[in-house]
């Protein structure tokens, strides 16, 4: 099987993160101008969120946290056979590029900034100082663990990347549960819910996967 090239891999992952912005503002464009059963004026009944609220924050947040999902899952699939792993690598991928992309279009949407000028987490009333490890947030591999598991292959990358992702979907749905109990938008709470259930689910897919490996989490 042949290693796919780091410079390689992050220009399939902008490009792959360029295309599902873009459909996400238009979706998000079309929640805005179409009229709604509930608002027959077809304006949203919710103001913009401050650029300081939780739901920008969290969206700005979330929307590296999952970059770095997307990496990983391109990363694994293209280093094992086993279809069970890329089955759940491919799920990943279109998930949490579709949910970086409608974050990163609400955020559009609003008129406010895409990164933060502060640190990461202030939103949920704490901040993270970023590590030189290259690891920005909770739950986020390091530098050293994206490159062992990018030289890895078959069964040994299968069991690293499922340990990583389960740190890291274990410190996503935290973040998510923080947003779904406090952010003021519906688009943004809604989602968040939906975060929680589906790493949850996904953490509980993996320990079983990681079982049949004879691997611990």
């Amino acid at each position: 099987m042949t290693a796919l090239a780091p410079a390689r891999s992050t220009r399939r992952l902008v490009l792959a993160g360029a295309s599902v912005l873009l459909v996400a503002l238009g979706l998000v464009a079309l929640m805005v101008v179409r009229p709604s059963a509930a608002s027959p004026s077809g304006a949203s009944s919710q103001s913009a969120p401050a650029e300081d609220s939780v739901d920008a924050g969290f969206a700005r947040d979330m929307a590296i946290h999952h970059q770095q999902a997307v990496e990983m899952s391109f990363i694994v699939r293209d280093r094992t056979d086993d279809e069970d792993v890329r089955r759940l690598a491919y799920d990943i991928i279109n998930t949490q590029a579709n949910q970086r992309g409608m974050m990163l279009g609400w955020l559009e949407m609003w008129g406010l900034p895409k990164s933060a000028a502060g640190p990461p987490m202030k939103w949920m009333g704490h901040t993270v100082t970023p590590t030189d490890d290259g690891s920005l947030m909770p739950g986020m591999a390091s530098d050293a663990e994206l490159a062992a598991l990018t030289a890895a292959k078959d069964e040994k990358a299968e069991v690293l990347f499922l340990r990583l992702m389960t740190v890291h979907h274990r410190a996503g749905a935290d973040m998510a549960q923080a947003a779904a109990g406090a952010a003021k938008t519906d688009a943004i709470r809604n989602l968040a819910e939906g975060m929680v259930r589906g790493q949850q689910s996904e953490i509980g897919l993996m320990a079983d996967m990681l079982k049949d490996r004879g691997a611990k989490p």
